[in-house]
């Protein structure tokens, strides 16, 4: 009987473990995450188009980890995360969200200087874009 019993929970403790997961939105609708990949794309941006800002690497590996822990801790796998950080769809998502962003604060894509002042404006005001560069 014991193990019957035992055999049942575990088969329920296994469907609801399922159904959580089902119900879970795609780690594409996962605000907090969407909005830190989006940083790490801007500050990319900068530092590829901006001469005088290099990256902190440690700093950016650091705000990665953070990013999948958030997503652990939400409940996605480790295979899930890296499926969906690996996605060529959802890299172009937020390579154009990061674009527009930039373009409203005035870079002109494709003018390599136009990044600068924004980039260095993020390093002075502090923000999560500019603790991921630094000015040489």
């Amino acid at each position: 009987m014991r193990l019957i019993l035992s055999a049942a929970l575990a088969l329920v403790m296994a469907a609801t473990t399922v159904q959580a997961a089902e119900a879970r939105p795609p780690l594409r609708e996962h605000v907090e995450v969407n909005r830190g990949l989006t940083v790490i794309a801007i500050a990319d941006m900068i530092r590829k188009n901006c001469d005088s800002i290099e990256p902190r690497m440690v700093r950016a590996y650091g705000f990665m980890r953070s990013l999948k822990n958030v997503a652990s801790a939400a409940g996605y796998s480790d295979r899930e995360i890296e499926t969906y950080v690996s996605d060529k769809a959802e890299k172009k998502r937020i390579e154009d969200s990061a674009r527009a962003w930039l373009v409203a604060r005035g870079v002109r894509p494709g003018e390599g200087a136009s990044y600068c002042p924004v980039g260095l404006a993020e390093i002075a005001r502090n923000s999560q874009v500019g603790v991921l560069l630094r000015a040489r």
